[in-house]
């Protein structure tokens, strides 16, 4: 097996539109070009144009499009066509087609039967709208939707289709997909209700064992939402349902010719050796329509009618094509009624709002969510982090479109029942992410990535990264508490009473506010934090809203019309000497500005 890369603008030496219809000869080619185009974690990037910030882009569904076509009318191979999952979620415009214009196909369909994918595997963020969503996408798409260890709890059967053979020039290809187990862990229950998902390593082994009996393919591929890194989150190779079991599978299950992969929104370019000694191609693209994974397959038939094959991937960026003017033209419609839609008013606000404050210490940013969780639920305590990193929002009218930067995923709001101590864990645990451990002024407040030097670890950009992802720093309002960065991880958190003047009693029982990604688990903040056993969580949810929590926000800022977005300042980080000073600093590593 050999791994090639070369730029883009090598691979596009044709122009114009030839759709190159399989072959089903019986009689099986000689040789055989097969180029396997993969996409993955579109999250909603179908247009050039950022809905959000109202800004062009040169990265897109779109531009894919372009490079498709111009693929497909290369003479001499074949092309296959496939989507790895997440397309759902992300942009305001599929939000508009989940949610809102519902009486007509969805975008989603219409734009991936035009472009004749010929299999897609679900994602996690594909299950996350709901039932009602992926059921109306999943009935309107032209091609399989797969998901192999996606099972009904009745059945046992697979709830979506376990795999899809595709056929070129008598070339029988199999394609595997699986999902990543971990949704339990992150979703309200009625958005999987009726499935079970199970371990990715025990159905890989499973499907490609009945795929190989009943099919006898040319060429095994998996098409996998899930990462490579199998240690995320304090995983290993042994922790049954792992989140990212992808290269786990190309080593452990013999069969793959090549494994594609999701979900970490990672570039992923390499080859692993498996159990029977064979190599294995793994490949998979950035999020967001950056990049598209190519993997090239050329077949040579041998004496024993038994094609001999030689592999090569690359990874392209998507920024060298152009988006294909008759995908733009054909559903501009579609765009304008969502930039339509992302410009309606919602409410005033008095000042400047800013990302910026949040890490260093409580911020109007997330007030504004906090105050929202606890109006509507009349909760004790709320707990959120921001969801978005680096934005500015001016004094104005705030519109639909800025709704997006509060809350980027359709999380729900649940209502639980939590102890003064769970309260008190959680809080250390979300600290632990977050701060390094001061013993002066000239340490660094927050906790970066370091190097494997143990120096900060500085990007392209000469910035620094946090050392864990900013949506799992949680901070509480209802609360008045310190966070003593002096002092060692778990020992940090120093709850006073709450805002109102009760006491806070650590053996006392709390209602808090949460949103549904971590009050199922996700982040660890309550499994690994609060101790709380993952089977427990669910008896602890005493409310869960119909609604997402941006469009609770929504509702709640109409009704308030206008709002002077303020800090009440119940929490903050000390010694005080200290992090004021390293504030300075660690923001200019951060964000490039003091």
């Amino acid at each position: 097996m050999t791994i090639t890369s070369r730029p883009l603008f090598l691979m596009l030496a044709a122009v114009g539109f030839i759709i190159i219809i399989s072959c089903q000869n019986s009689r099986r080619p000689d040789n055989i070009t097969i180029k396997i185009i993969e996409t993955t974690d579109i999250h909603g990037a179908i247009f050039p144009h950022d809905l959000i910030n109202d800004e062009a882009l040169d990265f897109s569904l779109a531009h894919i499009a372009g490079f498709v076509k111009k693929e497909r009318s290369i003479p001499g191979q074949e092309v296959i066509l496939l989507d790895n999952g997440d397309i759902l979620q992300g942009d305001p415009l599929i939000y508009f087609y989940n949610f809102i214009k519902t009486d007509e196909p969805h975008i989603v369909s219409r734009v991936m039967n035009e472009m004749q994918y010929d299999a897609a595997t679900v994602g996690n963020h594909d299950i996350e709208p709901g039932p009602d969503v992926y059921h109306r996408i999943r009935k309107e798409f032209s091609f399989p939707w797969l998901a192999a260890n996606a099972v009904e709890k009745n059945s046992g059967e697979p709830f979506f289709e376990p795999y899809k053979i595709i056929k070129r020039q008598g070339v029988k290809i199999a394609v595997l997909g699986l999902i990543t187990p971990a949704i339990p862990k992150w979703l309200p229950e009625n958005t999987w209700q009726g499935i079970e998902f199970q371990d990715m390593i025990e159905s890989a082994k499973k499907w490609v064992a009945i795929i190989q009996d009943k099919e006898k393919p040319d060429l095994v591929i998996g098409l996998f939402h899930a990462g490579v890194d199998y240690t995320y989150s304090g995983q290993d190779a042994d922790t049954p349902f792992n989140e990212n079991a992808s290269q786990l599978i190309a080593e452990q299950v013999p069969g793959f010719d090549v494994v594609f992969v999701g979900h970490d929104h990672k570039s992923n370019h390499k080859t692993v050796t498996n159990t029977n000694g064979d190599e294995v191609l793994i490949l998979g693209s950035r999020n967001n329509a950056r990049q598209v994974a190519v993997a090239t397959i050329q077949m040579n038939l041998t004496q024993g009618n038994i094609y001999a094959k030689e592999i090569s991937g690359e990874l392209l960026e998507i920024s060298e094509q152009k988006a294909d003017g008759e995908f733009m033209a054909k559903f501009d419609l579609y765009l304008q009624r969502a930039k339509v839609w992302v410009v309606e008013p919602v409410a005033g606000v008095t000042s400047y709002l800013s990302t910026y404050p949040v890490l260093f210490g409580d911020a109007a940013f997330t007030d504004i969510v906090h105050q929202v969780q606890l109006d509507i639920t009349g909760a004790d305590v709320s707990f959120t982090s921001s969801q978005s990193f680096e934005l500015e929002i001016d004094e104005g009218i705030l519109m639909v479109r800025d709704m997006f930067k509060f809350q980027r995923y359709e999380n729900k709001l649940y209502t639980m029942t939590l102890t003064g101590q769970e309260i008190r864990d959680f809080l250390e645990y979300s600290a632990g992410l977050w701060f390094n451990q001061m013993s002066s002024e000239s340490d660094n407040m927050l906790l970066f990535r370091k190097d494997a030097e143990g120096n900060i670890a500085l990007g392209s950009n000469s910035r620094a990264s946090l050392a864990n992802p900013f949506w799992n720093l949680d901070s509480a309002e209802g609360l008045i508490y310190t966070v003593d960065v002096s002092r060692p991880a778990g020992l940090r958190i120093n709850i006073s009473q709450f805002v109102n003047g009760n006491p806070f009693l650590l053996n006392e029982t709390y209602s808090v506010a949460i949103n549904s990604y971590r009050g199922n688990g996700g982040g660890g903040h309550l499994t690994i934090g609060s101790g709380i056993p993952q089977a427990e969580l669910k008896n602890r949810i005493t409310y869960e809203s119909e609604k997402d929590i941006r469009w609770l926000i929504i509702d709640w800022l109409k009704d308030k019309k206008t709002m002077t977005p303020l800090a009440n300042n119940n929490w903050k980080v000390i010694p005080e000497q200290w992090t004021a000073k390293a504030a300075v600093r660690d923001r200019l590593l951060l964000f490039g500005v003091e």
